[in-house]
């Protein structure tokens, strides 16, 4: 299969350094694995991402699917011309997580020229699912998101 991705320069390295103050960071979130269709993050399940029933928050589930999502299609583009931003998300809560940590796929069902359809998963520590994710994101020109549009630490 040959790679969705711009750049294949593309390594886990950047993307950790571009969740730096971000609320991915504070979240716990980290990149696993980049495969040529696909994007797979981590995330714990702790005090920062549960809510007060003891179960992973389902805003923190968004948050992942999220990420996952839009660092995806941001891959997908070039990073000096366009930029992606979110438009919708909708998720559904399959089954409760207590701990340990959850696991993020994020795989296109649409890469278009103004939207793309991402398709993110959630699974436990156990490969079971957690919940079902439909990402949808705009397409833009970056100098509608960014005064000065350096890509210089984009992938």
């Amino acid at each position: 299969m040959h790679p969705i991705w711009y750049s294949l320069d593309i390594n886990l390295d950047t993307l950790h350094e571009l969740s730096k103050d971000t609320m991915s960071e504070y979240l716990g979130i980290i990149f696993t694995e980049i495969g040529p269709d696909y994007l797979k993050a981590m995330m714990p399940v702790n005090e920062k991402t549960r809510q007060p029933y003891g179960l992973l928050h389902g805003g923190a589930s968004a948050t992942l699917a999220e990420t996952l999502g839009s660092v995806a299609a941001a891959l997908v583009v070039d990073p000096r011309q366009k930029a992606c931003v979110g438009m919708e998300i909708n998720l559904n809560h399959i089954r409760p997580v207590r701990e340990g940590r959850v696991h993020g796929i994020a795989r296109p069902l649409h890469i278009g020229k103004t939207t793309q359809v991402w398709d993110i998963r959630i699974s436990d520590d156990k490969n079971k699912l957690v919940s079902v994710s439909r990402l949808t994101v705009a397409v833009i020109d970056r100098s509608q998101v960014m005064k000065s549009p350096d890509a210089s630490m984009l992938p």
